[in-house]
This record gives structure tokens, sequence and C-alpha cells, in this order.
């Protein structure tokens, strides 16, 4: 083992070579053209699906934002004519039905049930 040792530290490396081994052509260790060429249709489609995602994101989250905003002012304006509803049957103003809303409606502009005496 000690002699293995020995040959290991005691050989030289060889240098690397300015050049290619004989047998070797640089188009053998090179992508070249093609493989340019394809390198670039990668990095360019690989661009242009990113580029369509961002968009179809983009107008996925404009749609919901639009939604939820017309959904909003729809429960608004749904909360808005129930006070008016509210506030004009109570006040004794026609309501939506065009009844009378007072002491004999019962504020969906029909009478109210009069089976007991009033004091």
């Amino acid at each position: 083992m000690h002699h293995l040792l020995l040959a290991l530290t005691t050989t030289p490396s060889p240098l690397p070579t300015p050049g290619l081994r004989e047998g070797i052509s640089e188009d053998q260790i090179t992508p070249g053209l093609w493989g340019f060429i394809m390198t670039a249709f990668f990095v360019l489609a690989t661009t242009l699906l990113i580029v369509d995602m961002v968009r179809r994101i983009r107008r996925v989250r404009y749609r919901a934002q639009v939604e939820e905003e017309r959904q909003a002012a729809a429960a608004a304006a749904d909360i808005e004519a129930a006070d008016d509803h509210d506030g004009l049957s109570a006040a004794g103003e026609p309501d939506a039905e065009g009844g009378e809303a007072g002491p004999e409606s019962n504020g969906q502009g029909q009478p109210a049930d009069r089976s007991r005496p009033r004091d």
C-alpha cells in the first residue's frame, strides 16, 4: 500500500493540452447552430407562454373584482331599498304596493286584522 501512495505522489499528472484530442472535432463537443436555434426557440416559447399566463391571470382577477363590486352594489341597493321601504311604511306614507301604511295596515298594503278591539 505504501508503494501505491509513493507512486501516486511521484507520478506527474499530464498537463491539459490547448487543442482537442485526436479524432474529436469541434462539432462533436459544441451544440452548434441547431442547438442554438432550438435553445432560442424554447426561450421564446417559454417567454410567450409566461406573458399569456400573466395576461389570463390578470383578466381573471379583474373579472372577479368587477363581480365583487357588482355584488356589493346590488347588496347595498337591496339594503337601501329595504330601509326606504321600512321608513316609508312606518311614516304612514304609501308603501311600494300603493297601500297606506298606518294603524289599519300591516305594512304590506293590506288592512290589518281587526279581530280584536283597539283601546
